[in-house]
């Protein structure tokens, strides 16, 4: 493993989370002079603590300690029973201590809003506590069937803003703001660096070449949310 390269990866986690590292190092059950030791190289980064890093943030052992895969699994995740979901909305979520992860009541791929005016406190309709989500996401809706089947019309998803758009995790899911349009995609390599591919998981859709500059806004799809509608 290489130390130096497993800290800068750590180091861009703690930063797209929005953490300090004595937050993050209590996140994942370490002391904090130690983290700061470990993130110093003054202290060799072991297999116990990349695994708390793991177990504790979701992430892949193999994109911590080789920089391969993706840093984020993409396994569904299942609602709780308490969320009650009516013609695609969440309804009736627990709110009254205000703990887990916001649920926004939008879609975004709905239109083209301010994050400022998405992300305002009056569209909340409650929180919900999953295992996995880390703190900062959001939760909001997804309507279309491009992403059919990894993301079906009506599923929600736990989003997470970016602090540098210029730092892509190729072949992950974001959602891709342009300014006439809101999607969800793969963000794919383009041979040409000042391009990305926006690709769907249904293939009756084309994939989209788009400039990086006409890209207005991103955020990190973490989690997909499957929810039976059946109920």
């Amino acid at each position: 493993m290489d130390n130096c390269e497993i800290i800068d990866r750590v180091k861009y986690i703690i930063r797209e989370m929005g953490l300090t590292q004595g937050e993050f190092a209590r996140r994942i059950g370490v002391d904090s002079s130690n983290m700061s030791k470990y993130l110093n190289g003054k202290l060799p980064l072991n297999d116990s603590l990349i695994n708390r890093i793991v177990v504790n943030l979701g992430l892949s052992k193999d994109w911590i300690t080789t920089g391969s895969d993706l840093p984020y699994a993409k396994q569904p995740v299942a609602m709780p029973s308490e969320a009650m979901v009516f013609d695609g909305q969440i309804r009736n979520v627990p709110s009254t201590d205000r703990q887990g992860t916001p649920v926004y009541d939008i879609d975004v791929t709905a239109g083209i809003m301010p994050r400022a005016r998405m992300f305002a406190s009056e569209n909340i309709v409650g929180y919900v506590n999953l295992p996995g989500i880390p703190e900062g996401c959001r939760i909001v809706t997804v309507s279309g069937d491009s992403m059919h089947p990894v993301i079906r019309s009506g599923d929600f998803i736990a989003v997470r803003e970016l602090s540098n758009l210029q730092q892509i995790f190729w072949g992950q899911i974001y959602v891709v703001v342009l300014d006439d349009y809101c999607m969800v995609k793969y963000v794919r390599r383009h041979d040409d660096p000042e391009m990305v591919i926006l690709r769907s998981e249904n293939r009756n859709y084309d994939d989209m070449e788009v400039r990086r500059t006409d890209i207005r806004d991103m955020m990190f799809v973490q989690h997909i949310l499957h929810v039976d509608k059946r109920m």
